[in-house]
Formats: C-alpha cells, sequence, structure tokens
C-alpha cells in the first residue's frame, strides 16, 4: 500500500513538502523553502524526510519559493530524477530560483559584514546560483489536464489551481492489481475565483485521500471586487500627502496582479493622479516576461486590457534591474509607488525601502498578502511600533494598510466549497500549509460538510493509504 510522510508545511505556511513511498519508490509532492524566525528556517532547510538520492521523481504544484525553493538543495545534494511540472511552472520557476539563490548569496554577504565586526564566524549561504541551474535541467513539463507515468505503476495529471500563473493542483492515481486504484488529490496551494488575469480553478478531482491546504481556513478574505475601491483609496489619499506607497509583495503572481488593477484604475479614471511607478525586482522583469508569453493562463478579462496595452506595464511604469538604479529610488520624493519583493519582507530590496522610508509619516506600507508567523511582514501587519532590519530598530510611523483580497489563497468558504462534492467518497483528508488555529477551522467547517475522517497531520508523521 501507498504511504504518506508529511515534512514540510505541516501544522505551519511554508516548506511545503509531503513524500509518497509506494512499491518501493518515493514521490515528493513539492520541495518548498521554510520561511521564519532565521536559524529555525536555516536548520529546517538542512534536513529532508530521507536522503535525497532516494527520491525518484518530484511533483511541482507551482513555482511559489515556499513550494519550490528548496529544489536547489536536493538536487545537489544527490536527487537525480525528474521535477515534473506545467509550462508555466517551468518556465518561472527558472528564473524565482536563480532569483532566490542570488538572495541567498547576497544576503549571507550583507549579514557575514555585521558578523565580522563582531568577531563572529561567517555564515554560508543556502545554496547559489550553479545549484539552481542544475536543477532546472531536470523539470520536464507537463501541461494541465494531462495524465503522465510518475514511476512505475503511479499516474498523476494536473488540474488547474487558480493560484498564479502555470498552478496545479495534483491527482495522483495509484495501481492495484486486485482492486480499484487508489486516487489522491493535493491542492497545492488553491486559487480563487473572479482573480486578476488568471483563469478560474477547476473542479477538484474525487478521490479516496486529499490533501488540502489550510492557510485561510478559518478566515473571509475580501473579495476581488472589493480590491480596486480599496487600492484606489490608499493611493489617492498617499498621493495627496505627497508620499511614498511602499508595496512589498511576490515578484511574480502578486506583482503583475497589483500592475493590473492599477491600470484598470488609470483606464476608469479612479486614480486622480499618475505618478510614477516603480517595480523594484530584477525577478519581476523576469516574471512579466513570462506571463506575456503563456496568455492560455488569461481569463476574458485579462485579454481585454491587454488588448488595450495596459495590463502589465505603460509609459510611467519602469521595471528596475540594476541595484545602483534601486538605491537611487531611495532620494527620490513622493508621491510616487514602489512595489519590491520579498513578499513577506523577509529579503531582497524591500528591506532597503522598508528601511529608509517606514519613519516618515506620509508614506504608506501596503501589505497585500498573507505574512507568515514571525516574519517582518507580520510584525508590521500587527502595527509594530518597531521593526529589526539588519539588526538595526526603525520606529514605524508611515500608514500600514492591508488588502486582503489580492490574496491567491482560497479563503475559508471558498476551500469549504470547492471540497464540498468530494466529502462522500473521501476515506480522509488531510489539512496542511496553515496555522493551527486555521487548520482547526476548517477542519470544522469540512466535518459539517460530511467529511468523516480528518487529519492535521504533524511533521514526521506517517499514513498508510489503505
Amino acid at each position: 500500500m501507498p504511504s504518506l510522510l508529511f515534512h514540510g508545511a505541516a501544522r505551519e505556511v511554508t516548506g511545503s513538502m509531503h513524500l509518497i513511498e509506494c512499491n518501493g519508490h518515493r514521490i515528493a509532492l513539492d520541495c518548498g523553502l521554510f520561511q521564519g524566525r532565521r536559524a529555525e528556517a536555516h536548520e529546517k532547510n538542512l534536513r529532508y524526510p530521507c536522503d535525497p538520492k532516494e527520491i525518484d521523481a518530484v511533483i511541482l504544484s507551482h513555482a511559489h519559493i515556499d513550494h519550490s525553493g528548496r529544489l536547489p538543495c536536493l538536487v545537489r545534494d544527490g536527487f537525480a530524477g525528474p521535477v515534473f511540472a506545467t509550462p508555466a511552472t517551468r518556465d518561472l520557476a527558472e528564473v524565482m530560483l536563480a532569483d532566490s539563490a542570488h538572495i541567498q548569496v547576497e544576503d549571507a554577504a550583507y549579514f557575514n559584514k555585521g558578523r565580522a565586526r563582531h568577531g563572529e564566524k561567517p555564515i554560508e549561504p543556502l545554496y547559489g546560483p550553479e545549484d539552481a541551474a542544475r536543477c532546472v535541467r531536470q523539470f520536464e513539463t507537463v501541461p494541465h489536464d494531462t495524465e503522465f507515468t510518475v514511476v512505475p505503476g503511479v499516474q498523476a495529471a494536473f488540474y488547474q489551481a487558480g493560484h498564479m500563473l502555470g498552478s496545479a493542483g495534483v491527482r495522483v492515481r495509484f495501481a492495484a492489481d486486485d482492486r480499484q486504484p487508489i486516487t489522491l488529490v493535493y491542492t497545492g496551494d488553491a486559487g480563487r475565483f473572479r482573480m486578476a488575469i488568471l483563469n478560474d480553478p477547476a473542479p477538484w478531482p474525487p478521490c479516496d485521500y486529499l490533501i488540502c491546504e489550510s492557510t485561510y481556513g478559518g478566515r473571509t478574505t475580501g473579495s476581488p471586487e472589493e480590491v480596486c475601491g480599496k487600492l484606489a483609496k490608499v493611493l489617492n489619499e498617499t498621493f495627496e500627502r505627497g508620499g511614498k506607497v511602499i508595496v512589498p509583495a511576490f515578484a511574480v503572481g502578486r506583482t503583475q496582479a497589483l500592475l493590473y488593477h492599477f491600470h484598470s484604475l488609470l483606464d476608469k479614471g479612479e486614480v486622480r493622479s499618475h505618478p510614477p511607478l516603480f517595480v523594484d525586482s530584477p525577478l519581476a522583469v523576469q516574471a512579466t516576461e513570462i506571463f506575456r508569453r503563456h496568455t492560455e493562463c488569461y481569463d476574458p478579462e485579462a485579454q481585454a486590457l491587454a488588448a488595450k496595452g495596459m495590463m502589465l506595464g505603460c509609459p510611467r511604469c519602469r521595471f528596475i534591474r540594476d541595484v545602483e538604479e534601486s538605491k537611487a529610488l531611495h532620494e527620490r520624493t513622493g508621491p510616487l509607488i514602489i512595489i519590491s519583493a520579498s513578499g513577506m519582507c523577509e529579503t531582497g530590496r524591500i528591506l532597503h525601502h522598508l528601511k529608509n522610508n517606514c519613519a516618515d509619516p506620509r508614506n504608506a506600507i501596503l501589505i497585500v498578502g498573507f505574512q507568515a508567523a514571525h516574519t517582518l511582514g507580520r510584525r508590521l501587519l500587527e502595527k509594530a511600533r518597531q521593526i529589526r532590519i539588519f539588526g538595526e530598530l526603525y520606529d514605524v510611523r508611515a500608514r500600514v494598510h492591508v488588502i486582503n483580497g489580492l490574496s491567491a489563497h482560497a479563503d475559508a468558504s471558498e476551500l469549504e466549497s470547492m471540497a464540498a462534492g468530494l466529502a462522500e467518497g473521501c476515506r480522509e483528508a488531510f489539512l496542511v500549509h496553515g496555522e493551527p488555529d486555521q487548520s482547526e477551522a476548517l477542519a470544522a467547517r469540512f466535518r459539517a460538510r460530511g467529511f468523516r475522517r480528518l487529519r492535521i497531520p504533524a511533521r514526521g508523521e506517517r499514513v498508510e493509504l489503505t
């Protein structure tokens, strides 16, 4: 019988990785980076559920770093099998993993300057650019809705998740000689309906076992329709004060959605002025080009705005690659908008923009997505009066705004609705990728919908699929 070993994103949000063992083979569902307290996350990122040489294949649901970010480590440490992904996921993962490697090296160098001053030993980056490039060569692309053989006796297919460009849920089918095959569905990160740019999620396939994310398992987030009104209000009020709008945002997916909404507001005349908009992220430049290539992922509204030439750029929108151009933004006065990575304010150029702008009460910091526990983004979300960046304390006087409707994660009611049709045939559901209170809240909803057996697995927990 196949079994599941839960390794990452078990009773927490980051580090997604679940190991399938079947007929002597091992298959990983995702291989994500742990994020949070730096020392704790670093220690977790160095450990695997088994020797990487013993893993036969990885099925990658999407390219976000908390799902893909440890693949370079896995390959460096001996994994030699295929990484199955959709074409758009493969293209995004190539640039995202390269960027992640660059950040690992850059941040280690920055921290080591301070450590040297205090006589402390230098730290090593988790991986480098050569590791990222090597792992991408092991990708094998499969379109949505196309069945493929993972290992002998195990078939899989991707279905549209609606979470980010190329994202997929995964249906895995285990062959059995003397009875019906066992079917496992892994939602990856479940997306939302009516989101900017992307096609809507497909129905979840019937299954015997379900691994379901629960990031917003106890929350109802704002509807996508509310985003434009809230965004217009923050922009107009900040511009009138002469301030800057600083937006920590994932370079892939969230940045493009913000560009889409901003240009939609301009098109409708709902933003009263058009100051410069800077996307300060080399990764966002590359990702935007990939978005332009994969128009098969666009919904009809995105197609229409793209036809006007306004969806992913305009004359006053500048994409910043060079580090010196990024530093020059610190000298500019408002009004303006800076969108910069990372989305949880843990690494990258956003730390420098927050450091230089958080103390000015004219400015606004706009939080547009989930912030995991123990991250700098969560401390901003919780209205911290001071924040620590690169070991130094800074006062927060800028206004902190939150727009939840931009989240690409399905909320509690959406997850409940998508799962409802599976309850009768599902033998057991496992809730992952959520903080414990969110997973517990979703479990209560699932029970009310008729799920007979539910589990919130701990890291290292093993389950037989009988």
